[in-house]
């Protein structure tokens, strides 16, 4: 026996959500470590994470196999109900695999009218549709919830013949296999499936194949698996029953020969003849750009050069800059690129759907991210900043030494987000537009909470262990190892108390599994054919703001994953601070009859300017809170860019390194601003010699090493990614060519180790300026648009809570979290019994005396002794447009608010 005898052909991960815990990560090693040369991922009615299990098994040299464990139903994927007069489910299972890039089409077909027509409890197919999209699949008979099995087990032995007579039929001879399967604790069940089977296989000439459906990683992981199946029920570990045997593991292939080997050879053999059948891999996808209708006469290029020109014309117009000419340059060199990577279309969709946006009177917000840097994007009104004005760098949005897909995220008024999701597909055909789908994974406070509701243990017990998990550093969850690391008091409790060590220890075995599927909060897909016939979909409910609850149709890829296969995303965000400016607007015009015009307010006006040298930040978007209106008050902003870099400089890394107060006293003149190397004085001179936004990073390496452009944000991107072996091939370069130019080694060197750990924290320029424009224009409100970089996907992704909408408590995403760096924590002891923790700035739900509603920080709260409502969950400090805990009612103070010491909060 060799272990490449043996295949995996059945198998669960986390993505047949809260039935499978096997997470691919952990699979690849163990597949490698075992030497198994290929894997099936089969999860149930979908493929939710067909394309992250490939990459991980790609990583480590294993041949991935993508496959769906489909649910067919006994008549037509239309009928609803549930068994018939004879007992029947409505539904039985079938694994199917794709033996190549047709088959793989078939099944993100079979996969999408599971959702989009069969479902019933279950996304359902039935024989019809197997039989149009049979073509390069491979299919296998299922565990004892397969037709064959059920049958046999319900005594209708001749009907299980009949049955695999026609799958044989659909799939054609040789493609169609019997599954042998043996568990402990199912072996009279499966003793007595296995000897029909065996005997129907020779009577009809069906091979026979072993499979061992595999739920959990490994045998140690049995419990855990029980636990989770806890989740998805709802019940106590004592109370719920099970169909899944300890040995639902990922075996090796000496284990599946010891159980296999003497009795059925021949169909362990199979696996690897199956394994060998499978040929299909995901390779570099071409980029699926819908089509720009352009009117007669034009072509896609003519047309984009005319609007694009006439665009910048206007613009000139008004602003009137002083060199137009570096304009006309800067746009033409724009041009050749986006031409030469042929993005003309994107850009023209782009543009449609805001000037489509503006014509209905729905905000938009004046640009997001690196696209700002892009004069294209400002002469078409993508953007309102001006990338030359503000030093933004075209390269950093789309690098001409980097083919990559372009990427402009748009923020909408809140009410009008719907409208426009609307209108493109109703522009680009509904079937050719959908939202995408994102997952929460157990993240490891939420994991001990669900582990100790399955154990049922007490609440309090629970709550203080999870609590002793740190919050989330930079955007990314603490794991429970990592806890068990820096925090005392849980190795403690876990070393000491058995129940904490078991409540620990299964629930470590859960972490960062994939819990739920939701709807990314901006994410939206055009494609230029139907969805469907590139990438799988599937529908679901999600709440919308104006209309409830609402079917969408979405991606099963997540955001990640369809850039991988080539789909044009886009980011619609539904932002809060643009429907509070647009309905402070609409007040001031009936109050006075004028509406303000925002772009004519400059950016340095001074009551705007003093407001924030004042520290009076209250309200004001990313900028609220006891420690930044600190800073902002010590900094004493005199313009643009100081509060620009205000919206930078408070995060945890330059908090952390005293990167603010050495920029605060060099902009007082208190220390002197010195320059290493005399050529960065005009890269560093507006910062006081500190380096603060990653354009800056970029030109340092331009003007001391000569790299182009593209070359230095492909070092950026390096140094973000943090990968060891890249950084020290850029590092060696860097100096060899700066050396070269006559700069001394040893600065080099030092300066070097200045950016890589700059790079932790280096702000995208783009993203302060430009929100610093909108604040400057806002007048009593003097609301700083500050559209931080969209924060890194992070476990757990957005999730829903309950969000407060000026009128009321309406159920909302999470749509951006960020560091704020260390604020002091407060604990409050409330009537229930328990205790929050959160800065006086966090803000809640409470209810005034005159009996309406209202959301207001702690601090009031507790000055004017209002009750609140409090959630269960620990509190975070939070992004205005985002979450808002709110649940029961806790009822008034009743404890002293005792003040902890300085703790990370985070937005």
């Amino acid at each position: 026996m060799a272990t490449e005898d043996f295949v995996h052909l059945h198998l669960h991960s986390d993505y047949s959500l809260l039935d499978g815990a096997i997470q691919h990560g952990a699979l690849a090693e163990q597949a490698q470590r075992m030497g198994f040369k290929a894997m099936a991922v089969t999860d149930h009615g979908n493929m939710f994470g067909a394309m992250g299990f490939a990459n991980a098994m790609n990583k480590v040299g294993v041949k991935p196999i993508i496959g769906m464990e489909a649910y067919v139903a006994r008549g037509s994927r239309h009928d609803r109900g549930n068994a018939n007069a004879d007992g029947e489910r409505g539904a039985n299972h079938l694994i199917l695999l794709a033996t190549d890039e047709t088959g793989y089409k078939n099944l993100v077909r079979l996969a999408s009218l599971g959702y989009t027509e069969g479902y019933y409890y279950h996304p359902r197919i039935d024989k019809e549709v197997l039989h149009a999209h049979r073509e390069g699949l491979i299919a296998l008979s299922a565990c004892m919830s397969g037709v064959p099995a059920s049958l046999i087990l319900r005594n209708q032995r001749e009907r299980a013949v009949c049955e695999i007579g026609e799958y044989n039929e659909i799939f054609g001879r040789g493609r169609y296999f019997l599954e042998l399967q043996r568990h402990r604790g199912l072996e009279e069940e499966q003793a007595r499936v296995n000897r029909a089977l065996t005997e129907i296989a020779a009577r009809l000439d069906v091979p026979l194949v072993v499979t061992n459906d595999a739920h959990f990683l490994t045998a140690d992981d049995h419990e855990a698996h029980r636990v989770l199946l806890c989740l998805k029920t709802g019940k106590p570990l004592r109370e719920a029953s099970f169909h899944y045997s300890p040995d639902h593991y990922v075996k090796s292939p000496q284990e599946m020969w010891a159980l296999w080997g003497n009795e059925n050879p021949e169909a362990l053999r199979n696996t690897a003849r199956i394994a060998d059948m499978c040929a299909f891999e995901f390779g570099k996808s071409p980029s699926y750009l819908p089509v720009f209708p352009v009117p007669e006469g034009f072509t896609l290029t003519s047309y984009f050069e005319g609007v694009t020109r006439r665009g910048l014309e206007k613009r000139l117009r008004h602003d009137r800059p002083a060199e137009p000419e570096k304009y006309q340059a800067r746009l033409e060199y724009e041009i050749g690129i986006i031409e030469r990577m042929g993005y003309e279309g994107y850009f023209l969709i782009v543009w449609d759907f805001i000037r489509h946006a503006r014509e209905q009177g729905i905000p938009v917000g004046p640009g997001r991210g690196s696209a700002a840097g892009s004069l294209v994007a400002y002469a078409l009104h993508i953007t309102d900043v001006d990338p030359i004005a503000h030093d933004l760098l075209f390269e950093r949005f789309l690098n001409p030494e980097r083919v990559s897909m372009p990427d402009i995220d748009v923020d909408f008024c809140m009410r009008g987000r719907g409208a426009i999701i609307e209108y493109v597909s109703q522009f680009y055909g509904r079937e050719n537009v959908s939202q995408i789908a994102t997952f929460g994974t157990m993240a490891s406070r939420a994991v001990i909470k669900d582990v100790g509701r399955a154990l049922e243990m007490r609440y309090p017990e629970v709550e203080k262990i999870a609590k002793l998990i740190p919050p989330p550093q930079r955007g990314r969850n603490v794991s429970i190892d990592g806890a068990l690391k820096i925090v005392p008091e849980l190795k403690e409790a876990y070393d000491n108390n058995p129940e904490v060590k078991r409540l620990i220890d299964l629930a470590r075995r859960l972490e960062g599994g994939a819990r739920h599927s939701s709807i990314h909060a901006a994410g939206v897909v055009i494609s230029p054919r139907p969805v469907h016939e590139l990438v799988p979909i599937f529908k679901t409910k999600t709440r919308d703001r104006e209309r409830g609850e609402v079917e969408v149709t979405a991606t099963q890829y997540n955001m990640n994953d369809l850039e991988k296969a080539g789909m044009l995303k886009m980011d619609f965000l539904g932002l809060t601070t643009l429907t509070i400016i647009e309905d402070c607007l609409a007040s001031i015009e009936r109050e006075t009859g004028a509406r303000p015009d925002l772009t004519a307010i400059p950016a340095d006006d001074p009551a705007a300017l003093k407001m924030f040298s004042d520290g009076a930040t209250d309200a004001v978007f990313q900028f609220e809170g006891d420690g930044i209106s600190e800073i902002a008050r010590r900094l004493k902003p005199s313009g643009l860019e100081d509060i620009v870099a205000l919206n930078a400089l408070y995060r945890p890394g330059p908090l952390d390194s005293g990167m603010v107060d050495d920029y605060i006293e060099r902009r007082h003149g208190r220390r002197r601003v010195t320059y290493d190397f005399k050529e960065l004085k005009p890269v560093l001179e507006n910062t006081y010699g500190v380096p603060v936004f990653q354009e800056q990073i970029m030109a340092i390496f331009q003007r001391l090493a000569g790299y182009s452009l593209g070359e230095a944000d492909l070092v950026r991107r390096a140094m973000g990614k943090k990968k060891r072996e890249e950084l020290d091939a850029h590092k060696a370069k860097f100096i060899a060519q700066a050396v070269e130019r006559g700069h001394d080694r040893a600065k080099l060197e030092k300066l070097w180790q200045q950016l890589e750990g700059f790079a932790d924290y280096a702000f995208n320029k783009c993203v302060t300026g430009d929100a610093t424009v909108r604040d400057a224009v806002t007048g009593e409100l003097a609301t700083v648009a500050a559209l931080a970089e969209r924060a890194a996907e992070r476990a757990g992704e957005p999730f829903k809570t309950y969000s407060w909408d000026g009128q009321s408590v309406v159920v909302n995403e999470l749509v951006e979290a960020f560091p704020t760096g260390e604020k002091e924590i407060v604990e409050v002891e409330l009537e229930d019994g328990r205790t929050l923790r959160c800065t006086l700035d966090h803000k809640f739900y409470t209810r005034l005396p005159d009996g309406s509603d209202a959301f207001l920080p702690l601090r009031r709260i507790l000055e004017r002794g209002l009750a609140l409502y409090a959630c269960d969950e620990p509190l975070r400090e939070q992004a205005a447009d985002a979450a808002l805990p709110v649940a029961t009612e806790a009822g008034a103070v009743v404890g002293a608010v005792s003040h902890l010491s300085q703790m990370k909060s985070f937005g």
